[in-house]
């Protein structure tokens, strides 16, 4: 009994949605990827998901062989091989989850809060005025530039306590 020609089962595929030849096609060719993607590095459910997402795609795309680019294997072996890529993609990318709480956004401050830290800020700055300008330049950073007691320290070439005080 001679070899099926793959090329025609692929072709009978693509043109008239054969499910025998491509019940053929999956028989032949899944075990063969399913060697193929462990031989280069795949493992366990990785394998199976590809091998069925790339018979599946012969299924869908079996009309666009062209036998005179490519031989069945070829042309079958390259999706699987473009399918596998696309997994390894999507394991090292895992898709964004919007209800993650880290990506919400902050929600704005009610508006009594807003208020008093402006008042508080308008004070601030009054009396920041009747200061001599080496302490209040210490009290804006510390305040409005939200920097740290040892940073101003360190910027400032001043010793923390002093900072502090």
């Amino acid at each position: 009994m001679a070899a099926p020609a793959y090329e025609e089962l692929l072709v009978a595929v693509g043109r008239h949605r054969d499910r025998a030849a491509f019940a053929e096609l999956f028989a032949h060719f899944a075990p063969r990827l399913k060697t193929y993607l462990t031989r280069i590095g795949s493992g366990g459910e990785m394998v199976e998901e590809v091998v069925q997402e790339a018979m599946l795609m012969v299924w869908r795309r079996a009309e666009t062989f062209d036998p005179a680019q490519a031989s069945a294997s070829t042309w079958i072996f390259t999706i699987a091989r473009n399918k596998r890529i696309d997994a390894l993609r999507r394991v090292r990318r895992p898709e964004i989850d919007p209800e993650d709480p880290a990506l919400v956004p902050d929600a704005p401050k009610p508006a009594d809060e807003a208020m008093a830290e402006s008042q508080r800020d308008a004070a601030i700055k009054r009396v920041l005025k009747t200061l001599p300008e080496e302490q209040a330049a210490l009290l804006r950073q510390a305040y409005f530039e939200d920097k740290s007691h040892s940073t101003i320290a360190a910027e400032s070439d001043l010793p923390l306590g002093t900072v502090k005080s």
